[in-house]
Formats: C-alpha cells, sequence, structure tokens
C-alpha cells in the first residue's frame, strides 16, 4: 500500500506547526501576485466616468455580464492553471514514494496558514491586554480585510475571535480536507480559488461582477470543509469549557443569517463553542456591513481570544488527523481495485 500521500499531507501539516509562513517569498503570495497581473489585463481599472472600474460596478446589464465573463475566464485560467501543474507534478513522482512525501509535503505546507493565524492572534491578545488599541489596530489587516481605523477595543477582539473562526476553516481545515480527499492538487485548487476570492471576491463596486465567479467557486469548495470544521469545532468545545451541543445548537440556529455559507458556520459555531457573542456592525474600505448575531453570551475579550486559538488548534490537529486517515484509506482503496483488476 502507498502510503507517500498520507505522510506527505502528516509532514506537511508538522512543517506548518514548526515553521508557520515564511515571512517573504511565500508561494502563496507569488500565487497573488500573478493574479494581480491577470487581473490587469482582463479588468484594468479605468477613469471616473466609464462604465467600469474602480468608481463603480457597471450600469447596464450587458456590461456587468460582459464583467463577469472575465471574471470567469480570470478564475479558471488561474485556479485550473495551478491545479494542473500541481496534478502533473503528483503524477511524475507517483512511482517514487519519497519524493512524492516530499511534493505532498511542500504543497500542504504552502497552502495552510493555520500557525500564522494563532500566531497573529496570540499577539492580538496581548496588545489588547495592555490596551494598545493603536498597535492591534495595525496588525489586523494581517488577519482580515476589515477598516481597523473604525474599530475600538471590543470590536478589535470581536474582529480576532471571528477571524481565527473563519480562516481556520478557509486556510487550515478546508487544505487539509481537500488534500485528504483528492491529494495535492485539490489543496492547491482550493487555495487557489480562496486567494483569489481575498483578492477580488468582496462586494465593492470594483469587484462585485469581476469577483462574482472567484467569491462563488470559494463558496462551492469550502462548503463541506466548513461543515466538517463545525463538526470538529463542536467536538473539540471542551478543550475551551464548552459544549458540543451548544455549539451545534448555535450553528443551526444562527449560522444561515450569516452572508456568508461557510463563514457563518465557522463563527457560528465557534460563538457556541466559547459562549460569547458575535456579529454587529463591521466596516470595511468600501463601506460598513452589519452583520447578524451569532451566539448568546457577552462579547468577546483578550481572554476569549486564547480561548479561540487554542479552540481552533484543537481543530486544526483534529483536521489533520482525519485527512491522513482519508489518504490512507484511499491509498488502500485503490491498492484493492488493483488487485482485484488483476484477479
Amino acid at each position: 500500500m502507498d502510503t507517500s500521500r498520507a505522510c506527505g499531507i502528516a509532514l506537511g501539516f508538522l512543517v506548518d506547526a514548526a515553521l508557520a509562513d515564511p515571512s517573504r517569498r511565500h508561494p502563496v503570495a507569488g500565487f497573488g501576485a500573478v493574479a494581480s497581473r491577470v487581473e490587469g489585463l482582463l479588468d484594468p481599472p479605468v477613469d471616473a466616468g466609464d462604465a467600469h472600474g474602480a468608481v463603480g460596478a457597471p450600469d447596464t446589464t450587458a456590461a456587468r455580464v460582459a464583467v463577469r465573463a472575465r471574471g470567469v475566464v480570470f478564475t479558471v485560467v488561474l485556479v485550473g492553471g495551478v491545479t494542473a501543474a500541481v496534478r502533473g507534478l503528483d503524477s511524475a513522482v507517483a512511482a517514487r514514494p519519497a519524493l512524492r512525501v516530499a511534493t505532498t509535503a511542500a504543497t500542504v505546507w504552502a497552502c495552510l496558514g493555520g500557525t500564522s493565524l494563532l500566531r497573529i492572534a496570540r499577539r492580538q491578545a496581548e496588545l489588547l491586554d495592555r490596551s494598545d488599541v493603536d498597535g492591534s489596530r495595525r496588525l489586523l489587516p494581517w488577519l482580515c480585510g476589515r477598516e481597523p481605523g473604525a474599530l475600538d477595543a471590543g470590536q478589535l477582539a470581536r474582529a480576532v475571535v471571528e477571524s481565527v473562526a473563519e480562516n481556520t476553516s478557509d486556510a487550515a481545515v478546508a487544505t487539509l480536507f481537500w488534500a485528504g480527499v483528492a491529494g495535492p492538487a485539490g489543496a492547491a485548487a482550493h487555495r487557489a480559488a480562496n486567494t483569489l476570492d481575498a483578492m477580488v471576491g468582496h462586494r465593492s463596486p470594483r469587484y462585485v461582477d469581476f469577483g462574482w465567479a472567484s467569491a462563488r467557486l470559494d463558496d462551492v469548495l469550502g462548503w463541506p470543509a466548513a461543515r466538517f470544521a463545525g463538526l470538529l469545532t463542536a467536538a473539540v468545545a471542551p478543550v475551551v469549557g464548552g459544549r458540543p451541543a451548544e455549539a451545534i445548537r448555535i450553528w443551526r440556529r444562527d449560522a444561515s443569517s450569516h452572508p456568508s455559507p461557510n463563514a457563518g458556520v465557522a463563527e457560528a459555531s465557534c460563538a457556541g463553542a466559547l459562549g460569547v457573542r458575535l456579529g454587529g456592525p463591521t466596516p470595511y474600505p468600501y463601506g460598513t456591513e452589519q452583520r447578524p448575531r451569532l451566539g448568546d453570551g457577552p462579547a468577546p475579550s483578550p481572554v476569549d481570544i486564547r480561548r479561540a486559538v487554542r479552540l481552533m488548534r484543537a481543530v486544526q490537529i483534529g483536521a489533520a488527523a482525519a485527512a491522513v486517515c482519508a489518504a490512507a484509506a484511499g491509498a488502500r482503496g485503490h491498492r484493492s481495485g488493483a488487485r482485484g483488476s488483476t484477479d
């Protein structure tokens, strides 16, 4: 039985836990730079008064359809290109187990962002403990795209907890889920789609149409992983003194009210596990969104940020274990099928 893929997933997770993300020349940052150039070719910003560009969305149906079509090309070319490249590499080393372990580990490590996420969250807790609101605001863009200058200490704490929950689902659980189910190419496809969603998938006038395809693809790929993350969050809730039943209850009651089909699950289950209340006014550079209430407890504090870090670390470990088991089971099934075909 070839367990090289399972071993590679485990190794990639351990490397991320030990080293986190590099400060420079991260592969995902390189992908983002390429994506920015492709975006500039397909959807360049235009001057005020034009039908489309930074000043607003297209004002005719035909123009909006054209912009969405360019967004589809943008998404297919970039996500498809990365997926094909990683799949080709995996196929090339399939007969060489040691190389397959190494390439799988490298891909999983490059796609994971769980350890860096939790380190930044811990730093945020330290800053807010010292009432260093300005320092917390400066650090917040490393976690999310909210407008930090509009947030007070309580809103910063909420932003951190919500970001830890959502990004654990996106940057850790989903990577591991797709690695276990579809190998390194699956992990790369999700990470590429998630990166494009972060770049162009928001509701600003500039990207409401061009980013539509990236946002929808990210929703589709993130859907099963977000539910898996919710189940893991409920399962490990006792790590922070929570109850699995309460995490499930808040998930079932509140998640559907969130504008994101996946972030709602991650944030609601986290709120239930921690016993805190999330949601409320959420300012972005393009305007303020009113997010629905998630959970019944008090607003989160720096103490709850630390609890969220412990909770999400346990979720990541559970996701890694499940991914390794899924990859090993897939290898066993492939081996059994190959043996049966020769009988």
